[in-house]
């Protein structure tokens, strides 16, 4: 891709964090912008806001666990915008379950790998066979996270395990696209390496009944602020990415067809260094109790 401006979007997750921040970003390089969430009152908000900011964007409510829901936002997107240029698979939630990942209860796992994971997996099943179809320039971005992507932290075992599975299936997308000489390609989005602050400590409020827990409840006690206090009381300085610094990565990356959105940190540099070194010297992973700690 050469340039943006006329081209279509689609965001999942999109009315609030990164996803918004995306979408807002490609509506000001103009590109006709769709976005996608499963809370319809936040995305009825975003999309107004940008609206009055005199950007094109449409919004649909849109639950990615659902695959049937995820062929009705292509459907309207096909049918408002007649097409797909970039699917961002951007959706995720973090499922607040603590302790040893053995005591996780199902639901735990289920709701957490229904977003996540399968939500990429109806993203891609759902919008790639037409982007290539058309023949046009196009690009998928899946939302991946350096806890998992890059090397898991063991107090997260649920979403560590779905956005490392998220980077294995972009990769595999990527070679696939190759293959068939398609004219889209894809890349893996590592929002970090920094804390951002978006709803993700707050997933709870979108979980559906059918994957409640019986004990412990399915709100966390974690919250962004909790974890931010804990932090400072243990004289940890946070440094905070900006969403919209995000979104333009992502811009960039898709303009330059880069694979890996993942800007140089020395921290993230030295998780990856130490993953690998261990692989290679196939030693037993004790960089990870490292990270935990």
């Amino acid at each position: 891709m050469d340039d943006l401006s006329g081209l279509v979007a689609v965001v999942t997750g999109g009315a609030s964090g990164v996803g918004r921040a995306m979408g807002e970003r490609f509506a000001r390089d103009g590109m006709k912008v769709v976005l996608a969430d499963v809370e319809a009152p936040a995305l009825d908000a975003t999309v107004a806001d940008l609206c009055a900011d005199g950007l094109d964007v449409i919004g649909t409510v849109t639950d990615v666990s659902d695959y049937g829901s995820v062929e009705r936002l292509r459907d309207f997107t096909l049918d408002a915008r007649g097409g797909v240029h970039v699917l961002c698979n951007n959706a995720g939630v973090g499922a607040g379950a603590s302790g040893q990942m053995w005591d996780h209860e199902l639901n735990d796992w289920r709701w957490a790998f229904g977003v996540n994971v399968w939500g990429v997996i109806h993203g891609i099943k759902a919008f790639v066979p037409g982007m290539i179809a058309s023949g046009e320039p196009g690009h998928v971005v899946n939302t991946s996270s350096g806890n998992g992507g890059i090397a898991p932290l063991p107090s997260t075992a649920i979403y560590a395990a779905g956005k490392s599975t998220v980077v294995t299936l972009t990769e595999v997308l990527w070679a696939q696209l190759q293959q068939v000489g398609a004219a889209v390609s894809a890349s893996v989005l590592f929002p970090g390496p920094n804390i951002l602050r978006t709803g993700l400590f707050s997933s709870w409020r979108n979980r559906p009944a059918e994957y409640a827990n019986a004990s412990p409840p399915s709100k966390p006690k974690t919250t962004i602020e909790s974890f931010e206090k804990a932090m400072a009381d243990a004289g940890v300085d946070l440094v905070y990415t900006p969403t919209e610094e995000v979104a333009g990565r992502v811009a960039a990356a898709i303009l330059a067809d880069q694979f890996w959105i993942l800007p140089p940190s020395e921290r993230s540099d030295g998780q990856i260094t130490a993953r690998a070194a261990s692989m290679l010297a196939r030693t037993n992973p004790a960089y990870i109790r490292d990270l935990g700690e």
